[in-house]
């Protein structure tokens, strides 16, 4: 294993597809554009091209071939095909198992048991294709920015990122789960029916200073986290207070009080993992822990 390894690895599980055709594995890893312009008004899709020089010269002595990109409006996709039987992509399958897609793809146990470089470049590789920071990001005052990290659908996914990032030493501040008790505690949406309202993507948020050690490789990422990071520090300084203090900490270095909530009528939906499908939830934090991400 290998830093440009673990990178590419961290695409793929982030927002990456396999087809395999003929003996032929294609890989394509979608970069989405969050936003059109970056909030100092420039174009992400150049940002994004900019960046895919980058992440070519890391990518393509590992792979051995060039790597084809196209770009939209939306996102930039990255692709590159291999005979299967080559060593590479052995390996690759090998780390994502059955799974074909970022969906139902899972962290394989070995990754946990990689250098803590190669844990943060398969993070990074992993946030440049999910994660994003902008400044509506903020958690209460509008100088503690937060990057958050999308993933759709794949509960455990969001599992395996968070026990990671605690093997490197990061919080997870919040996890916004995609379940009804969350995204729609007070039943608000169902009650004006809209009773599917909560079935949107997973976020995971991690305040901006404590997400430096990962990084990104995409440079308007980069800038914006830089940038946050540093706004975050001194709003805290300029309330006495030293920002690692409160946002070093585990969830469960924290004593809160959870706001009960309403049950809703959604807390036993098929679409919901068997481990907490009919279970009902004050808080985020009970969700975690029931599906393995704890001290």
């Amino acid at each position: 294993m290998n830093n440009e390894m673990a990178y590419l690895l961290g695409m793929i599980c982030g927002n990456g597809e396999i087809n395999n055709s003929s003996g032929t594995s294609i890989i394509s890893i979608e970069i989405p554009h969050k936003k059109l312009q970056t909030e100092d008004f420039h174009d992400v899709k150049i940002y994004v091209k900019a960046s895919i020089a980058d992440i070519r010269k890391v990518l393509e002595p590992l792979i051995s071939s060039g790597i084809s990109f196209t770009q939209n409006e939306t996102l930039t996709i990255l692709s590159f095909s291999k005979p299967e039987e080559d060593f590479l992509m052995r390996e690759i399958l090998r780390y994502v198992g059955a799974a074909v897609t970022h969906s139902n793809m899972r962290i394989h146990n070995d990754v946990f048991s990689f250098t803590t470089d190669q844990k943060k470049m398969f993070l990074r590789g992993f946030c440049d294709v999910t994660g994003y920071i902008r400044r509506s990001n903020y958690f209460i005052d509008k100088y503690k920015h937060r990057v958050y990290i999308e993933i759709p659908n794949n509960w455990f996914m969001v599992i395996d990122i968070c026990n990671l990032l605690k093997d490197v030493g990061i919080p997870v501040q919040n996890i916004d789960w995609a379940h009804p008790n969350m995204r729609d505690s007070k039943l608000t949406k169902y009650n004006q029916g809209k009773p599917n309202f909560w079935k949107k993507e997973h976020q995971i948020k991690i305040y901006a200073n404590e997400f430096l050690p990962i990084g990104f490789g995409v440079i308007h990422k980069t800038q914006a986290l830089q940038t946050y990071s540093d706004e975050l520090v001194a709003g805290f300084k300029a309330n006495n207070i030293v920002a690692s203090d409160v946002t070093h900490n585990f969830y469960w270095e924290v004593n809160s009080k959870n706001k009960v909530k309403p049950h809703h009528p959604c807390e036993s939906d098929i679409s919901l993992p068997t481990q907490i499908r009919g279970k009902h939830y004050d808080s985020w934090k009970q969700i975690a822990e029931d599906l393995g991400y704890g001290k």
